[in-house]
């Protein structure tokens, strides 16, 4: 697993692994990143499904109860079959866009 920290942001990157596994291994490493925004990139990944996705509704559940954004980084699912507690971006820069309108969300109160 591979950390990029940037700023208030860590951006997550796996390596040559199932997506079962790599989910295990963000929960083991979660302590160290979990004062950040979180932004995993799934691009490595070539099939993924919805069903895929629900492997981090609790990981996220928890760091956004944490008043911290996660943002899962990938341009092979439709929006509409993810359900809306997860946030979902295509690109790196739009997951950065999203904790950045997550942020002033939270500065209001909204």
């Amino acid at each position: 697993m591979i950390f990029d920290k940037e700023g208030n942001r860590t951006i997550v990157y796996q390596e040559d692994i199932s997506l079962p596994a790599f989910v295990e291994n963000l929960n083991k490493a979660y302590e160290k990143i979990k004062n950040d925004h979180i932004v995993v990139n799934l691009f490595s990944f070539d099939k993924l499904t919805s069903n895929d996705i629900l492997e981090f509704l609790e990981i996220s559940r928890v760091h956004k109860n944490s008043r911290k954004s996660f943002v899962l980084v990938t341009d092979r699912l439709d929006y509409d079959d993810v359900p809306e507690e997860i946030s979902l971006a295509p690109t790196i820069q739009e997951a950065r866009d999203i904790i950045e309108m997550e942020d002033i969300e939270r500065d209001l109160d909204l």
